[in-house]
């Protein structure tokens, strides 16, 4: 279990070249634009922007995770096509390829026995996407992780890459960053209650002003981010 553990660990490493960092996914634009003016509103973005990545990416990583390779190749065709169409943020759509190649193989690397690539294949054979939240799912059970164990992963990614954003754009000094990181895991089990239940069918996006904010990061003069 300790070995099980730190190699999980390990996955959540912000060390680790998955290219989360290269996007504050509206951060940028909310605090540009005024959406994002103190630290109280720094909490209730990061609490709208957790909400929408378990109503939104959850249902998602449940559906994949479900319809893992081969006896759900059906399924997870349409899964992952209408993940992609979900995704109308041209740099959110970009960043997500990005992020699955990399997240791919990276892993690829760690565990060369497990035979990662024929997700990458199959994908790719089947003309699909190879998005970030598809191959974590199923990748993830391909190494055995349970899905509690994905959606914790996937929630602290989230949050700790939006963190990272707020500090490096001078919202809040690191300090205070990792503080209110660490208050934050105290909710992770309000926001994935019933989580299990969800599929693809129930996604949807509950934080319209974030939607906005990450169409209008192109319209930023001067960026840190891509998004």
């Amino acid at each position: 279990m300790s070995t099980r553990l730190a190699r999980l660990l390990h996955l959540a490493d912000s060390a680790l070249p998955t290219g989360g960092f290269a996007y504050s996914y509206g951060l940028e634009s909310s605090r540009t634009f005024g959406l994002v003016q103190s630290e109280s509103g720094l909490r209730n973005y990061l609490y709208s922007f957790l909400q929408q990545a378990v109503g939104m990416e959850v249902p998602f990583l449940n559906a994949c995770y479900r319809a893992a390779l081969p006896a759900g190749a059906g399924a997870l065709r349409t899964i992952v096509q209408e993940y992609d169409a979900q995704l109308l943020v041209p740099a959110l759509h970009r960043g997500s390829l990005t992020q699955g190649k990399t997240w791919l193989r990276l892993l690829h690397s760690f565990y060369p026995a497990a035979g990662l690539p024929a997700l990458g294949e199959w994908l790719a054979a089947e003309e699909l996407p190879l998005h970030f939240v598809p191959l974590l799912a199923l990748s993830l059970r391909r190494l055995e992780y349970t899905l509690p164990e994905i959606h914790t992963l996937y929630l602290h990614l989230a949050l700790r890459d939006q963190v990272s954003a707020a500090i490096r754009l001078g919202c809040l000094g690191p300090m205070e960053g990792h503080r209110l990181q660490h208050e934050f895991y105290a909710i992770f089990d309000d926001l994935l209650l019933g989580a299990d239940a969800l599929d693809h069918r129930h996604a949807t996006r509950s934080a319209v002003l974030l939607d906005a904010a990450q169409m209008l990061h192109e319209q930023v003069y001067s960026r840190l981010f891509q998004n």
